[in-house]
């Protein structure tokens, strides 16, 4: 998916923010998901904003909606910035939105806001700003890295704070209608933008509600808000190949972790166990529904490809490629959209992709050549860095009954969340002089027992069907 948390916002210079994939990925589908900003942001056209300034006379003002200058009214003094700050140089690493939920001090945002308060509160400390400039120390409370919440607590408050109520969940949305989300965009300052509800993202891997309105890096953790000013949902993420195309967390997850936080004591020591013990659920869950859900197949001439099912993942699909004269290349990527974010990096996803070869007039021996080029072209990470060890591969020949296969399992683990790895599974049929498939399944942040089950799932799948 080409979305991307919108917040934090880098303290540091912008730097243009693009979809790319990694390494260890197959090429890029059209759409890729894109990493936490931990050291980037999208960038700013200065030199469109000093012409938008030069111009600003000449161009009459937008209308204002009375809506939503009443909502922005309504909510101003319950809205705050969270800052992550350097401890040993007091500056600014990160920036995000929150808002009070308890006149205790009680504040909800997103993970990947207070991610680094989470893994590393020996080297940053949190604030809380006000609309009013006033400024305060933040504890870390409790944190949902499935669903990207966080509950902070405002340190030595001597007046009771402004709260935001939630929406009853009895109260269901209706398509269309009206809704506010309010947050700091780019470190400019706080700000109500209007859109509209459009019911829940389709094959989101956890509840996502469709915002069609305009999020910005900087409006993460901040609120979004029905005509009444109760919370409906959490800003969290936006497309990045679309316009107005924005996702919200559902109130009710930031209203369960609220009840939880209340009786927590603060985090002061890295959280890897406690997001260790998390992600370890979330590839339970995982696990769980790709085993339970069949395979569909694809077809290719003869071969049949496993794809995931509907519900889970989108696929995508492409024809003859012209840089490959004489040789019939279809391809398909699949990406579930299961990613969730641990610290300044995702994981948690699955990705498939297959190549579909046929080339009757290049003779076998030109064809294994170009067959076997392609397969030794896929990448890995071949060297460690300081979240993942290098890759190790193991190779064998399996054959499901129908259609004997050349697969290579590759596994990568994660240094600061034991038990955990990244697996790569590709395969290439032996059976045809002339033709061949080509396949890659990849799963981040799996446990390596659910790794060898979805692996076997995968291989099993593969079929030829003989012409009658």
């Amino acid at each position: 998916m080409a979305h991307a948390q919108i917040a934090p916002r880098p303290a540091a210079a912008p730097t243009a923010v693009a979809a790319t994939a990694s390494a260890a990925s197959p090429a890029a589908p059209a759409s890729q998901a894109l990493p936490p900003a931990a050291a980037g942001a999208e960038p700013v056209d200065r030199s469109a904003a000093a012409s938008a300034a030069s111009g600003a006379a000449a161009v009459p003002a937008a209308p204002l909606s009375r809506d939503a200058r009443r909502i922005y009214e309504l909510s101003r003094d319950k809205l705050v910035q969270i800052r992550t700050l350097l401890r040993n140089a007091d500056t600014q690493a990160s920036i995000g939105s929150g808002f009070f939920v308890s006149a205790d001090g009680l504040i909800v945002t997103n993970f990947h806001v207070a991610s680094q308060l989470a893994l590393e509160p020996e080297r940053y400390r949190g604030v809380y700003v006000t609309m009013e400039g006033q400024e305060g120390e933040v504890e870390l409370l409790a944190f949902d890295v499935q669903r990207d919440l966080a509950v902070l607590r405002a340190k030595a408050r001597t007046a009771a704070a402004p709260v935001l109520g939630f929406r009853p969940a009895a109260e269901a949305l209706a398509q269309g209608e009206r809704i506010y989300s309010l947050g700091n965009p780019l470190d400019i300052g706080f700000a109500v933008t209007e859109g509209t509800y459009n019911g829940l993202v389709r094959r989101s891997f956890y509840p996502r509600i469709f915002f069609g309105g305009t999020l910005n890096p900087g409006m993460s953790g901040g609120p979004s808000v029905d005509d009444a000013g109760r919370v409906l949902g959490v800003n969290v993420a936006k497309r990045l190949d679309g316009e107005q195309v924005s996702f919200l967390i559902p109130a009710e997850f930031a209203q369960a972790l609220v009840q939880r936080a209340a009786s927590a004591e603060p985090i002061t020591q890295p959280a890897y166990a406690e997001v260790t013990r998390q992600l370890t659920g979330h590839q339970q869950v995982l696990t769980e529904r790709f085993l339970k859900a069949p395979f569909r197949e694809q077809r290719h001439g003869n071969y049949r490809v496993p794809v995931p099912d509907d519900a889970l993942a989108r696929c995508w699909g492409s024809g003859r490629d012209p840089n490959f004269p004489g040789l019939n290349l279809e391809r398909t990527q699949c990406q579930a959209d299961s990613d969730v974010v641990a610290g300044d990096y995702s994981t948690g996803t699955v990705g498939l992709a297959y190549e579909a070869y046929n080339a009757p007039t290049l003779g076998a021996a030109r064809f294994a050549r170009v067959f076997s080029q392609s397969f030794a072209n896929e990448r890995f990470q071949t060297r460690g860095n300081r979240h993942q060890t290098a890759v190790e591969c193991s190779e064998r020949f399996v054959d499901s009954g129908s259609l004997p296969l050349r697969a290579v399992v590759c596994m990568s683990a994660y240094r600061k969340l034991p038990g955990l790895y990244n697996m790569t599974v590709l395969t290439a049929s032996v059976n045809q002089p002339t033709q061949g498939i080509l396949g890659r399944l990849d799963v981040q942040g799996i446990a390596f027992d659910n790794g060898m089950k979805l692996a076997s799932h995968y291989l099993k799948a593969f079929r030829w069907e003989a012409a009658p």
